[in-house]
């Protein structure tokens, strides 16, 4: 089940075999969302497919209407399967009055009456213990190393990984023997203004 139609959502039913059930979304003129399944889920164990990226608030309110939606259905089962995990980077107070909306989030999705969740690369391990509930934190470490090593020519003599911090890091290391650029000082690289390139290389460390 997925409230829109693209690759993420058909590849995984092509695969299983199992078809896409029809769901209609709307949107009233005040701008709430109206989510209607065409097919009965009875006592049936749902996956309900839904990213957490591009237009965050509208897809994670979709989802949790259908968890209810199943859930006042009588469907026996229902999975949540988020690729990507709404608001995980916001997984703790780091500062005075500092929101810890990843564990809003997980007690929305238990409310709604979500039985287990499927999820993806969490900004931290931690967040699975948010939830009264399953949570499976898949990795694509490996896969991701997978592709690089077919399809780039020369990724060993070439190719380097940037790391924002040590954690990030970390999760590479098993998997590609790689220079490593790596931050010392945990600043974002993405976020550096950097004028000259060399000064750039000269302030982070090579790691083989």
């Amino acid at each position: 089940m997925a409230t829109e139609r693209s690759d993420i959502y058909n590849k995984p039913s092509h695969r299983l075999n199992v078809p896409l059930v029809p769901v209609t979304v709307r949107k009233f003129s005040n701008g709430e969302t109206n989510v209607k399944i065409a097919e009965s889920v009875r006592d049936e164990d749902v996956f309900i497919l839904q990213s957490g990226c591009n237009d965050v608030n509208d897809h994670f309110m979709e989802l949790l209407i259908l968890i209810s939606a199943c859930k006042t259905a009588s469907a026996r089962r229902i999975t949540a399967v988020i690729p990507c995990f709404p608001y995980a980077r916001m997984d703790k107070k780091d500062k005075s009055r500092a929101p810890i909306t990843a564990k809003l989030v997980a007690n929305m999705l238990v409310v709604a009456g979500c039985d287990h969740v499927i999820t993806m690369d969490l900004h931290a391990s931690q967040i699975q213990g948010f939830f009264d509930i399953p949570v499976d934190n898949l990795f694509s470490e490996s896969l991701m190393a997978s592709y690089i090593k077919r399809q780039i020519p020369g990724w060993q003599d070439s190719g380097i990984i940037v790391s924002p911090d040590a954690g990030g890091a970390k999760r590479c290391v098993p998997h590609l023997v790689i220079s490593l650029l790596l931050d010392p000082n945990g600043r974002p690289l993405l976020s550096m203004n950097v004028l000259n390139p060399l000064t750039f290389l000269q302030s982070y460390s090579y790691c083989r």
